[in-house]
């Protein structure tokens, strides 16, 4: 078990080139479990190589226990499982692009 701690939505996080903002968190259910997921916005904007813009979603995996505690910046955080599975990781991750439409989906 892992603990997640969410991010205020739709608030810029400094990056070494540029910066993100998660803008919403989603329960997935997803057999008879839930699984959470982020969906973001990125912006590279200082980097040697170019500038980019795109969405991603980050999965932390099945919720555990939701928003059992605040930490010191007072954010909320979750108990998650992280989904190891190779297979289990393919069919959210394909649920999540045919849903929301991003490319990249990244697993904690």
């Amino acid at each position: 078990m892992k603990k997640y701690t969410h991010l205020e939505l739709n608030k810029d996080i400094k990056a070494l080139a540029g910066y993100y903002a998660p803008q919403k968190e989603v329960r997935l259910k997803y057999h008879d479990r839930e699984v959470l997921y982020v969906i973001g916005q990125v912006v590279i904007d200082s980097s040697c190589c170019g500038k980019a813009n795109f969405q991603y979603a980050l999965v932390p995996g099945y919720i555990v226990r939701w928003q059992t505690e605040i930490n010191e910046e007072e954010l909320p955080a979750s108990e998650v499982e992280p989904i190891v599975d190779k297979a289990t990781q393919d069919s959210v991750r394909k649920t999540i692009q045919e849903t929301e439409h991003v490319s990249q989906v990244e697993f904690w």
